[in-house]
């Protein structure tokens, strides 16, 4: 039975509310996944709910409202695979359980286009840990005449990232390298180097949710102290920086855990929607010189 967005949305809450599912996948909390989930069948924007309430749900989109909550509850997987759709900002992305769902903090820092730490337009932009190429694509539209370089370990993400590159009508400005890290870049420099690393500790790998068990391991685990990759970075990346560019790095709630690893370095911990301790930037400028 057809029924208002309103109503749908109010049904769709307290049924979530019932499952005690486990939220983190580009929404927050029942109320955001109820919202999400009634926008996606209405083919509207995240967000926009509230304009809409009125709107009247068809009777298909009623039973597809029903089946995605049906599976969402019953097996646990992130609404984001089960739309095959993720959004970051005013974008949206296709996703599969072929890459982690979008939800970097860095997204937030380049809608401002990193100011004040970058007084002037990046020329060449480098996104290690693309995954799906969220952030590459995020760039390229922050910075339109910047060309960019995504890196991933995994084939089957560059796949996802050069599906999301074509529908965002990137093609001609970011190219894609399949390999480990730095690797496949040929020595490149860059004015701003991103990256989303995989930060999770092995304790925490073992304790995680059913829902982001979903998503690959590769994406997710950062050896025994969350630290395997980021360490790897810190120890080679300004043979890839210019004079005057930065680095941008997310890393959980593992500030503490960085600075002990690197006391030498110059950190300076960026504020996002998650405080100040989950993304941290380095001007190469600042580094100490031998």
């Amino acid at each position: 039975m057809s029924q208002p967005a309103e109503q749908a949305y109010r049904a769709t809450l307290a049924t979530l509310r019932k499952a005690r599912l486990v939220y983190g996948h580009g929404t927050r909390n029942a109320a955001d996944e109820a919202a999400y989930l009634v926008c996606h069948v209405l083919r509207i924007t995240p967000g926009t709910l509230p304009e809409h309430r009125g709107k009247i749900l068809s009777a298909a989109q009623q039973r597809r409202l029903e089946k995605l909550v049906q599976r969402r509850i019953a097996e646990r997987i992130p609404v984001a695979y089960l739309t095959h759709e993720a959004w970051l900002g005013e974008y949206s992305f296709y996703v599969d359980r072929r890459v982690i769902v979008p939800r970097s903090h860095i997204a937030e820092l380049l809608r401002d286009r990193l100011r004040p730490w970058l007084p002037r337009p990046p020329a060449r932009i480098l996104d290690l840990c693309t995954g799906s190429g969220c952030l590459a694509i995020l760039a390229a539209h922050a910075f339109p005449r910047a060309h960019v370089d995504a890196a991933d370990l995994s084939r089957a993400a560059i796949a996802v990232a050069r599906r999301n590159i074509a529908r965002h009508g990137l093609e001609k400005r970011i190219r894609l390298h399949q390999g480990d890290l730095f690797a496949p870049l040929d020595g490149n420099r860059y004015d701003l180097i991103l990256c989303n690393p995989p930060y999770v500790t092995a304790r925490a790998m073992q304790r995680l949710p059913a829902e982001y068990r979903r998503e690959p391991a590769l994406a997710l685990d950062g050896g025994q102290d969350g630290l395997s990759i980021v360490r790897r970075i810190l120890e080679i990346y300004c043979n890839y920086m210019t004079n005057k560019s930065i680095l941008v790095c997310e890393i959980g709630a593992r500030r503490r855990a960085v600075e002990c690893a690197f006391p030498a370095l110059p950190f300076t911990w960026l504020e996002t929607s998650a405080g100040s301790n989950e993304v941290f930037l380095i001007e190469h400028a600042g580094l100490p010189r031998e």
